[in-house]
């Protein structure tokens, strides 16, 4: 099984950057845990700050892995073109949120991706990732 992780902008600071919010670890350090975890899946990594890049990345895969894992950061609240994107692919989508969301200020309650993808898991921490897996297999 092919399982894509895309994370969107500033989730290259993971670790680092709020961590009162979104942990003390980095994603690059939990992506090797996960393939520990999941060692039946093969799994591609994506990270960009850039929306176009994300939504090209979207389309060279869309077609051909059986699901993206999609953190959206805070294009999740703007990026329209993420949505349409994920719309126009066969791939599986899951929205993922390291914090919730929805108990966030109100600009982040609204998701332009959510209505788009199979399921969105949010306020988890790094398991939501895990989670989403799961529902792949």
């Amino acid at each position: 099984m092919n399982i894509a992780i895309i994370n969107g902008p500033n989730l290259n600071l993971l670790g680092t950057r709020e961590p009162s919010i979104y942990g003390s670890q980095t994603f690059e350090q939990y992506f090797d845990e996960i393939k520990v975890q999941f060692p039946a899946v093969d799994f591609h990594y994506f990270q960009s700050n850039v929306e176009g890049e994300l939504i090209n990345e979207i389309q060279r895969i869309g077609f051909t892995y059986d699901g993206i894992i999609l953190n959206p950061g805070g294009y999740t609240h703007t990026s329209v073109a993420l949505g349409d994107a994920i719309a126009s692919i066969t791939t599986p989508v899951v929205e993922v949120h390291i914090s919730n969301i929805f108990g966030r200020e109100d600009f982040r309650k609204v998701s332009h991706v959510s209505a788009k993808a199979k399921g969105v898991i949010s306020g988890l921490g790094l398991k939501g990732y895990a989670l989403a897996v799961h529902y792949f297999l």
